[in-house]
């Protein structure tokens, strides 16, 4: 009895961390490539990634704030602008906006949708 219970509960948790991951939250405005094209230089650009990802290609005007330090370095984030999140695919731009949501408040939060590895514009290298 106590193991299905047990069982019960771990399938309810693994669910919603699916969920979470892959479902966007209402405050985050996801993008197509032309409608992100249209905002982003009046915006903060910002890729997710890590250094070693953005270092080998990313979109032209972007700053790298990777998903790894972003906690730290909330305070580079503006809270009077819109903020346009990227990464390969949009699930660690997804997380950077819950962060960014929840440690500044800002609701002017973007992302790519489906991230930079389906991006046909300029990059620099």
């Amino acid at each position: 009895m106590i193991t299905w219970i047990l069982w019960g509960i771990l399938t309810a948790v693994l669910v919603f961390m699916i969920i979470r991951r892959f479902v966007n939250p209402k405050f985050l405005t996801e993008l197509n490539e032309s409608e992100f094209k249209k905002g982003y230089r009046k915006a903060q650009l910002i890729d997710v990634r890590e250094p070693r990802e953005f270092n080998g290609g990313h979109i032209l005007g972007a700053r790298n704030i990777p998903l790894s330090q972003l906690k730290q370095r909330i305070n580079e984030i503006r809270q009077d602008q819109p903020v346009y999140l990227y990464c390969q695919s949009g699930a660690r731009s997804r997380q950077a906006a819950r962060i960014i949501k929840k440690q500044r408040g800002t609701d002017n939060i973007f992302h790519l949708k489906k991230g930079f590895k389906k991006w046909t514009g300029k990059i620099k290298k």
